[in-house]
């Protein structure tokens, strides 16, 4: 593409005993007479952690370190100053992230990147499975993808296939297995590649999927290598574990509409697959809580019919009672155990569906999870599942992983039905609860989590430790259950001859591979503790999961990858990082990485974002987005934000968005027209210990008008102005008029400059100098949109797109956790959102001390009030 030809890419997977080491190795080659940038763009399973990635530009080669964030923080910030930063890794899926690097290649030069990455797969509905996403984007003269997988218990079954799979294409996967090995390749050749027989389009784009199980003729596995061991737990052709379920579900006025309607339809379908073993009942919540019935009800025919004429006839109303739901839930669970109208050997399993936030009862998520913790006490499973996003990731995760549960999202597609059903299936078929795996204490340091509430069929438990004396070549396991019909209880062992035996095939296995299977599943589980702990013992968590990761060189959320490039390169480092589900889960203080997430979002540090929008007059309206002076100048309530003003409620609304220095903004996005602006983050010149959330201001605006073909460039220090191949550079204390077709520039010495293109629209960019010596803060830029009714009704953006009107209704103002700031229920576009009452600062009309605004606050990052989610506006350049 563009005179770069991706020549080869070869994506190859070792899978030893469930443990995937995968390297993706993708080889360009220049064709051009000038310098052109390559990209190396991959999509790695969230499951995953980078362990490797280098570039050989013309046999020089460039490594990836993985370092410890605050040491990796410090190469960075020095790249920050030179503004040469690139983020490595975003959020590309449900199930993917994104690791992206560019790099300058000479006219006739050749690049190779390498990328490794390590996952233990888990195993579902009796297969484990390995996602490779595949999209070469062009054709690939040398494609492949080799999978060879070794497994001591031996193969059984292997399958191979991929969403963009032709008829044609089915006959290029080969696939073979016999006892202990398996082997998949897929190599098209440059015509099957095409998508069509004239086309120079790939064909490739989308997932290939590798699925195998293993043999299992005793319940578990035990593997010993090296002073490691791993316990593999899966026993099949076990009765059936009758079940209580309770589904808790949200039905406020926000999920009115295709929410419910698929909430109802996965509960029709689930209902189709109750056993008549099974017991369950229905809580509805919105302000008011109601139930199916008053105790939990046996699946028979009869039952199933009514229940499934109660499902028909939910809606959608109302305010949001989350804490009462669940009470109510649980308070049915209790009584049916205490009155036996359930049978002593059954597993006790809530799942709460929710698109939003408590607001009405008790709405304190720390109450609430406090007082479920308390009424469940450890006898029942919490599955907590989020609807799109205005939950609150990080309080449903908290209060699931303390219930011994687990948290998971829904995404608002045409599949959420299909997404919710398939999680009930997962959990739908307990076969043993109280599950319990104990080794010999004093032979054992360092073990993974070894007792579990529920065992489900088709999936596996997985246990690994480390011998205290690393010459231990056998082991003894006592495995503790309670089954459907009695107590499971035996003792499995491993001598040292099974162990050698086990692993003659030495050459079919990647290195010290149990040792990294165990720190994997040690760094996963030491992350999830985190979640839940505070104080001293989420310090010492991080502490561990930090020295292992460092150890083992795995980019978790703890450490990050630098990339360094060559000298001449303008994007001169980058930093990867693992970004991570939910918010506020890490409070490192003063990290400066890049990333971006869809629905998620890594508030290492929080910074503040700045844009106010306002509305003069019916006639024409005037919008400006503006970014305060630093904070020094303001009370705590000066923090920067959006104001949007709303005329016809005489009122506004405000909101921030927390992100990175480094990070770039769409703030207009008008097709139509052809302009776009985006403005990049720079953060203060170090970070303010005394603050928890560090300020951002805008650094650099990009100002574009793809028909004039003009771009403007905007930094405290210069304004560059670029028309085709030409390129003109001014700095702040010139004063200039310049005009060119559809075009007109005036600078204003030293305070602010205006460009008027086009349609007529017009931008007004203005200088904010601060005190040169000042130990914080540094020059930063505000800018203001006039005359937006010159850009399409099709102009979006962070910004652009309030320049359409916007209405919202206020419910139930009650007392916030701030008494002068009370709370509220906003409806807005369809959403149910929790605002608080404040007063932001305009410092439109007074520079210094600004004007206090009242408005309506939106928490996290705009959430339901702007559309989509915040990280949708971040983009890869400002043009």
């Amino acid at each position: 593409v563009n005179g770069m030809e991706i020549y080869s890419m070869k994506i190859d997977s070792k899978v030893t005993s469930r443990f995937a080491h995968n390297v993706i190795t993708s080889r360009a080659v220049n064709r051009g007479n000038v310098s052109k940038e390559v990209f190396f763009d991959v999509d790695l399973p969230k499951t995953a952690f980078i362990t490797n990635f280098s570039m050989t530009i013309d046999g020089v080669t460039y490594p990836g370190t993985i370092k410890e964030k605050e040491a990796a923080k410090k190469q960075y910030e020095k790249a920050v100053s030179r503004g040469q930063t690139a983020g490595l890794v975003k959020a590309s899926g449900r199930k993917t992230e994104k690791f992206t690097v560019s790099v300058n290649i000479k006219a006739a030069s050749k690049v190779t990147f390498e990328l490794t990455y390590e996952e233990l797969l888990k195993r579902q509905f009796g297969k484990y499975e390995m996602f490779i996403k595949v999209k070469p984007k062009q054709l690939v003269k040398d494609f492949e993808i080799e999978v060879d997988i070794f497994e001591p218990q031996g193969i059984t079954e292997l399958e191979a296939e991929g969403t963009f799979i032709t008829n044609e294409l089915q006959n290029t996967i080969k696939k073979t297995f016999s006892g202990k090995k398996g082997h998949i390749s897929f190599k098209p050749t440059l015509d099957q590649q095409r998508r069509c027989p004239s086309c120079s389009e790939s064909a490739l784009d989308g997932d290939f999927t590798v699925r195998y199980d293993v043999k299992r003729t005793t319940p578990d596995n035990l593997q010993i290598v090296n002073g490691y061991f791993v316990h593999f737990f899966a026993p099949t052709n076990l009765p059936k574990l009758s079940k209580n379920i309770i589904f808790v579900l949200d039905t406020s006025g926000s999920m009115s509409g295709r929410e419910i309607e698929q909430t109802k339809e996965a509960m029709l379908k689930i209902l189709d697959d109750m056993k008549e073993d099974d017991f369950f009942n229905f809580i509805l919540f919105d302000s008011e809580i109601s139930t199916w019935k008053e105790t939990l009800i046996k699946a028979t025919p009869e039952n199933l019919d009514e229940a499934r004429k109660f499902v028909r006839q939910i809606s959608a109303q109302g305010l949001t009672n989350l804490h009462g739901g669940l009470m109510r839930g649980i308070d049915i669970l209790n009584a049916a155990h205490e009155e036996n109208l359930v049978p002593k050997r059954s597993a006790s399993i809530i799942i709460m569906l929710t698109d939003g936030q408590p607001n009405v009862g008790v709405s304190n998520t720390q109450e609430i999870e406090k007082s479920v913790k308390k009424a469940i006490d450890g006898r029942y499973t919490l599955y907590n599942l989020g609807f799109g996003s205005g939950v609150d990731y990080g309080f449903l995760e908290r209060m699931a992983l303390e219930n011994k549960g687990l948290a998971r999202r829904i995404y608002p597609d045409s599949d959420a039905a299909l997404q919710l059903q398939g999680f009930y299936d997962e959990v739908s078929n307990p076969m043993l609860i109280d599950v319990e795996l104990n080794y010999p204490e004093n032979e054992i340091s360092d073990l993974t989590t070894n007792s579990f509430k529920h065992f489900y069929d088709g999936s596996e438990i997985v246990v690994a430790g480390r011998f205290v004396d690393s010459n231990q070549n056998h082991l003894s396991v006592d495995v503790r259950g309670e089954g459907a019909q009695d107590a499971l209880s035996y003792t499995t062992q491993q001598g040292a001859e099974q162990t050698a035996q086990a692993f003659q095939e030495q050459q079919y296995i990647f290195g010290e591979y149990i040792e990294r299977l165990w720190a994997y599943l040690t760094i996963e589980q030491l992350l999830e503790k985190r979640i839940t702990a505070t104080g001293e013992e989420k310090e010492n968590l991080t502490a561990q999961a930090l020295a292992l990761s460092l150890k083992y060189k795995f980019v978790t959320p703890l450490t990050s990858m630098v990339v360094t490039k060559p000298e001449e390169d303008e994007n001169e480092e980058g930093i990867a990082d693992k970004p991570t589900e939910g918010i506020d889960i890490f409070t490192i203080p003063g990290m400066c990485v890049i990333y971006a997430k869809l629905l998620l979002i890594v508030k290492l540090i929080s910074i503040k974002l700045s844009f106010i929008t306002k509305s003069y007059g019916q006639a024409s309206p005037v919008y400006h987005t503006y970014a305060p002076p630093p904070t020094w100048y303001t009370s705590v309530d000066g923090d920067p934000h959006f104001i949007i003003s709303v005329p016809q409620k005489k009122d506004a609304i405000c909101f921030n968005i927390n992100e990175n220095p480094g990070m770039i903004l769409n703030l207009i996005n008008d097709p139509v027209t052809g302009i776009t602006v985006n403005g990049e983050l720079i953060g203060d010149k170090r970070a303010n210990s005394d603050a928890k959330i560090q300020n951002s201001y805008f650094g650099k605006l990009g100002i574009a008008n793809k028909h004039l073909n003009v771009k403007l460039t905007v930094t405290p220090e210069r304004i560059t102005i670029e028309n085709g191949d030409e390129k003109t550079g001014f700095t702040w204390l010139d004063s200039v008029t310049l005009q060119q077709a559809g075009l007109t520039l005036i600078i204003n010495r030293k305070k602010n400059l205006v460009l008027s293109m086009g349609s007529g629209a017009s931008f007004v960019v203005v200088l904010h100098q601060v005190w040169k010596k000042h130990p914080l803060h540094q020059d930063f830029l505000g800018l203001y949109t006039l005359k937006s009714d010159k850009l399409s009704e099709q102009t979006h953006g962070l910004l652009g797109q309030f320049f359409r009107p916007i209405d919202f209704t206020i419910l139930e103002i009650h007392p916030g956790s701030d008494p002068k700031k009370p709370d509220a229920t906003m409806i807005v576009k369809n959403n149910e959102l929790t605002v608080t009452r404040g007063w932001q600062k305009d410092y439109r009309r007074d520079p210094t001390h600004g004007v206090d605004i009242p408005c309506w606050f939106v928490h996290d990052n705009g959430a339901g009030l702007i559309d989509g989610v915040h990280t949708d506006y971040i983009v890869s350049s400002l043009f």
